[in-house]
């Protein structure tokens, strides 16, 4: 296990049939702790997936360096570093069976003589032997009890004789998942592993991905666009956009109280309403003709503003849970209801305010 540290990195990719260079991260801190669950989250094209293959070694940082532990990284192989990458598309061997995939990696973990290579290979292939006819391999063995644990983990067990054509989606993304715990690394890089799962099969999946973790304690980058997924499984949130690092906290630090509007408005679904309001002063906002009185934390931080001498125009958040349907009276803003998604447990209303035609989503 191991501290992850990216320090000051940036990527830019050269111009290509005369258009310009394209800078995908732009000197971007971020650490990650020690037995951390992370999750990247952005729009596409943000550099979720350029950092994580920067992590893996698999592209070369234009500036900046990554540390894994107390190692400096930046240059090193990908073999050199110590993590383990679960890809999209799983990128199983189809020639090689499930316990031949997971135990893949352990393979190639250390060199070996062409002596060993030939028991190695005279073991393997004569596993269907009896005992007194199969060639000794302490090496093959150990790893043959790695693969074994490993799929009694990930309940593949009864598959290990398979080939990857005759598996299920899910039990694909199963066995990309052992390949990788197979290796023990000090770090854990998924890049959205469970997009190519139907709804229920990531509901599930989801579940064991966060359970393994928190078992492993192993350190974890987990990049993904969901925001269910990223909402549940990681302990922090790091928000990308245009290559930048927007704000880095708990689900709920991002969730109650974005950093900026962009966060605001990519976390949480339904997105935040955002209104148009303005300071009054005395702790109240006016939003068309009607006025407001806040209350708590956020009537002390407008204070402070004022005190700042800061702009009386404002924008203000509201989640869907923060508004309700209630009788149309004057001290409640009109609307009309333009659309309504029943979800079974609740209703997501889509609504237009009279007092400057804005859309807004509720609850209910």
């Amino acid at each position: 296990m191991a501290e992850v540290r990216f320090q000051q990195v940036s990527k830019t990719y050269p111009p290509r049939r005369g258009s310009a260079a394209v800078e995908v991260l732009r000197q971007l801190d971020l650490s990650i702790q020690d037995g951390e669950f992370l999750v990247l989250v952005g729009p596409s094209g943000c550099g979720k997936s350029t950092l994580l293959r920067l992590l893996a070694g698999l592209e070369a940082p234009s500036s900046g360096d990554i540390f894994v532990g107390e190692r400096r990284v930046t240059h090193l192989r990908p073999a050199q570093r110590d993590v383990a990458m679960v890809f999209q598309s799983y990128a199983l061997y189809p020639h090689l069976s499930v316990a031949d995939n997971i135990g893949f990696g352990l393979r190639r973990q250390h060199q070996r003589t062409p002596l060993e290579q030939l028991s190695d290979g005279l073991h393997r292939a004569g596993r269907g032997l009896p005992a007194p006819l199969r060639v000794p391999s302490k090496r093959e063995e150990r790893i043959s009890q790695r693969i074994q644990a490993v799929a009694e983990t990930l309940e593949l067990d009864h598959l290990l004789d398979r080939m990857p054509k005759e598996l299920s989606g899910g039990q694909k993304q199963r066995v990309a998942l052992g390949r990788a715990i197979a290796r023990q690394p000090a770090v854990f890089l998924m890049d959205e592993p469970l997009s190519n799962l139907d709804a229920k099969l990531r509901t599930g999946t989801r579940g064991q991905i966060v359970e393994l973790q928190r078992r492993l304690g192993t350190t974890t980058v987990y990049v993904t666009h969901d925001q269910v997924e990223a909402m549940t499984m990681g302990h922090r949130i790091a928000v990308l956009n245009r290559g930048c690092l927007q704000q880095l906290g708990t689900p709920m630090e991002l969730y109650q109280w974005p950093s900026n509007l962009f966060v605001a408005q990519f976390i949480g679904s339904p997105p935040m309403n955002l209104l148009p309001v303005r300071s009054v002063g005395q702790g109240q906002l006016q939003f068309g003709s009607k006025r407001f009185l806040l209350e708590g934390a956020i009537a002390e931080v407008l204070l402070q503003w004022h005190e700042r001498g800061g702009s009386e125009e404002l924008t203000a958040g509201l989640r869907a849970e923060h508004l309700r349907l209630a009788p149309a009276t004057n001290r409640n803003l009109a609307a009309e209801i333009c659309h309504v998604e029943g979800l079974g447990n609740e209703q997501v209303i889509t609504c237009r305010l009279q007092d400057g035609d804005h859309l807004v989503q509720l609850r209910a």
